[in-house]
């Protein structure tokens, strides 16, 4: 369903993303782990067809997100890190204008309303201007605006951000609700929240891919038996930090 084959992107001299190699199979539900910095965001915005890759080739369902940009967005929903939103709108304005953006018809549109609204809990504040919301409430309608047009891959850029223990767990419920069927592959600088979620581990850092697995043949490719995650997390960053400043030395 995605393919990411040696991916490459630059900003001038800064290498972001440096040759990053993975495939996600539709029923994975995958987590993306880097401190800030790694390159989670500029990867992710290459998928959803916001940058384009400066060397290598994704494909999402067999289409280029260069060439095959625009049915590449049809079939994915996207969630971006800031959250953006008209915030004048209200809310249940703002969702329908999304909605008809996607080419809902207007029998879709209905359906697929009353489901992110139920999904997303935002019941109580379908009348009120986005910019009244709080941080949660904000982070649940760019949600449901990811998700109204029932897309298969759905990519999500730190998405617990701003929500409460509760919501929390409200949307790792929504998030095994949505898995089958689809893709999706979502975020976090915290280990430990996406292990809680995820059936699989992307870890990067300085744009390099450190890991890739469950956390359980992460745990044994390190020679480390149960633990602390952030332990772990910290011991892949290590040995990497090793063997560069040992390739710099040679």
């Amino acid at each position: 369903m995605i393919s990411v084959e040696s991916v490459t992107r630059r900003f001038g001299s800064l290498t972001a993303v440096n040759k990053v190699s993975f495939r996600i199979q539709r029923d994975e539900l995958v987590g993306f782990v880097g401190p800030n910095g790694a390159g989670k965001s500029t990867l992710l915005k290459m998928l959803a067809t916001f940058l384009c890759p400066t060397a290598g080739r994704i494909s999402i369902d067999g289409l280029d997100v260069v060439r095959d940009a625009l049915a590449v967005r049809q079939r994915v929903g996207y969630l971006p890190g800031d959250t953006p939103l008209y915030q004048e709108m209200r809310t249940d304005r703002f969702l329908v204008f999304i909605g008809r953006a996607r080419g809902l018809s207007a029998g879709r549109l209905k359906e697929r309303l009353e489901w992110v609204v139920d999904a997303c809990g935002l019941q109580q504040v379908m009348r009120q201007r986005i910019k009244e919301c709080s941080t949660g409430y904000r982070q649940r309608i760019g949600l449901a605006a990811a998700l109204i047009h029932d897309p298969d891959v759905i990519l999500l850029d730190e998405p617990t951000h701003g929500l409460d223990p509760l919501q929390v767990v409200s949307f790792r419920a929504l998030l095994k609700q949505l898995s089958p069927g689809r893709v999706v592959l979502l975020s976090s600088h915290i280990i430990s929240e996406v292990a809680t979620i995820c059936d699989r581990l992307l870890i990067i850092h300085h744009g390099n891919l450190l890991a890739d697995g469950t956390v359980e043949s992460i745990r044994d490719s390190q020679g480390v038996e149960g633990g602390d995650l952030e332990e772990l997390f910290l011991n892949l960053i290590r040995d990497y930090e090793s063997r560069r400043d040992g390739a710099r030395d040679g």
